[in-house]
């Protein structure tokens, strides 16, 4: 299956709606930054979290997530966009424990419990947009539920799944988002709650060939469901050797004078997708030149 994600109005507007297949997309990130089992659902989580909040944006809008938890994994940094783009890396990408009490991949005792959830949206203003709010669960889907609900004021459930294959490649990942909106009936907010509460494992759905349109009709009930846009998505990183050096003009002379004598030339590496960038002692003696 392709990876996209559904818009949809729901309940004659009194519900907006998201789901998302991101298979591939995950699976980019897992053999780029070389993830384990933890480390990939953790990431993977927060890249389609990422994603469905990215959406909401306009196209050339962007906004950055970071969950900076007390767990092994250490920070995760995940940056989106309005038109289906995603980017992140993990602080510590080889983290596998045991299963938990369930018998899933133990997200939270990889992300921590204590610690926070910040969102940054860049809308092409002078200033961003910021909010954070304190790590609830770890899981990540409940943390995603408490920021919509505290710093953004939508009343939201989140789902975020990911499923590793023993040989630690990404098996399916995806999510939905499901946002009340003024003037939603409680009788409403109720038939939802319920069928919340009895879908099984979006991880598993996919994994049975499910799609995000059939997740959305087993949400929410496939009259009541009526799709706005599907909208592709993809793993992109936008850093380039011209970027890096802009980077490096800004260290000084001092500083590219020591990569000359020390290294007799130097490499940069990109946190988000591990491409690397070499420079020649010429390109530096070019750059220390621009100064």
């Amino acid at each position: 299956m392709e990876d996209y994600l559904l818009k949809a109005l729901c309940f004659e507007g009194q519900i907006r709606a998201f789901a998302i297949c991101a298979t591939e997309t995950v699976a980019e990130a897992q053999r780029r930054h070389e993830t384990w089992s933890a480390s990939s659902a953790a990431l993977g989580r927060t890249m389609v979290g990422a994603l469905m909040l990215g959406a909401m944006q306009k196209g050339e809008d962007s906004l950055t997530i970071k969950v900076q938890g007390d767990g092994p994994a250490g920070s995760i940094v995940v940056d989106s966009n309005g038109k289906g783009e995603v980017k992140g890396y993990i602080q510590n990408p080889k983290v596998s424990l045991p299963l938990n009490d369930r018998g899933k991949i133990d997200v939270r005792g990889a992300v921590g419990t204590e610690g926070t959830l910040t969102v940054i949206k860049d809308l092409g203003l002078k200033e961003s947009f910021s909010g954070q709010v304190p790590l609830v669960s770890g899981e990540l889907g409940e943390d995603f539920t408490y920021y919509l609900a505290n710093s953004e004021q939508i009343p939201s459930a989140v789902g975020l799944s990911v499923l590793v294959d023993t040989d630690e490649t990404i098996k399916t990942a995806g999510g939905f988002m499901i946002q009340v909106m003024p003037g939603a009936t409680d009788e409403t907010i109720a038939e939802i709650e319920k069928r919340i509460a009895e879908v099984p494992l979006i991880s598993r759905l996919f994994e049975q060939g499910e799609t995000p349109e059939q997740i959305l009709d087993r949400l929410l009930g496939e009259n009541n469901v009526r799709i706005v846009e599907k909208m592709p998505v993809h793993f992109k990183c936008d850093c380039s050797k011209e970027k890096f050096a802009s980077a490096i003009i800004t260290l000084g002379k001092a500083e590219i004078d020591a990569m000359i004598a020390e290294d007799q030339g130097a490499e940069a590496v990109c946190h988000f997708c591990g491409n690397k960038y070499h420079y020649s002692v010429a390109e530096l003696e070019e750059l220390k030149a621009e100064i």
